[in-house]
């Protein structure tokens, strides 16, 4: 009996080192992003961007959480915008807007505390297309051994990418409203 428990145990390690050699092995970075066309001008796709309230109104993160801490911060919309955040589906953390140019470009920093610690680029890009915008959200960052072993079972493009389709899809509602 003791036998058998030894082999299970060192099959065990030696599956976790495994997957640890598999994971150092995968890039260092990350990039997710999705793209949606609106029937929407750039100028007013950017106010429901680059004003972190407005930008409450559809992003998915911040709808689903009903509940928690929530607290603006700086100026009303651009560099210097902050949105710190706490609760049990968002996690902990701060949103902040570090550059924009209008109507075109919105680049913020997501620092994530709980439930992992992350320090995230997000960029919205909106460009002129058919009568409309297309508008591109995008998110990057740097990924830590632990995340590349996570992405070895969850697609973590996969699961950010539903959310940004949301989100997108929210905004076009939105925006396209008279």
């Amino acid at each position: 009996m003791l036998d058998i428990l030894l082999y299970v145990v060192m099959a065990l390690i030696a599956a976790i080192v495994v997957l640890l050699l598999v994971a150092s092995r995968r890039p260092d970075h990350f990039h997710s992003a999705r793209s949606l066309r609106m029937a929407a001008p750039p100028e007013r796709l950017f106010g429901l961007i680059e004003n972190l309230r407005e930008m409450n109104r559809w992003n998915p993160y911040a709808l689903r959480e009903t509940g928690g801490k929530a607290e603006y911060s700086g100026p009303e919309r651009g560099k210097g915008a902050r949105f710190d955040f706490a609760g049990s589906k968002s996690g902990s953390g701060y949103i902040e807007v570090l550059d924009s140019a209008a109507p075109s470009n919105v680049v913020m920093r997501l620092m994530m505390v709980k439930p992992f610690r992350a320090d995230n680029r997000i960029e919205f890009t909106v460009a002129p297309a058919g009568g409309g915008s297309d508008v591109t959200w995008a998110m990057s960052g740097r990924q830590p051994l632990l995340m590349k072993a996570m992405s070895l079972i969850i697609n973590c493009d996969k699961m950010v990418g539903r959310d940004f389709e949301e989100g997108l899809a929210n905004l076009k509602a939105i925006a396209e409203k008279p």
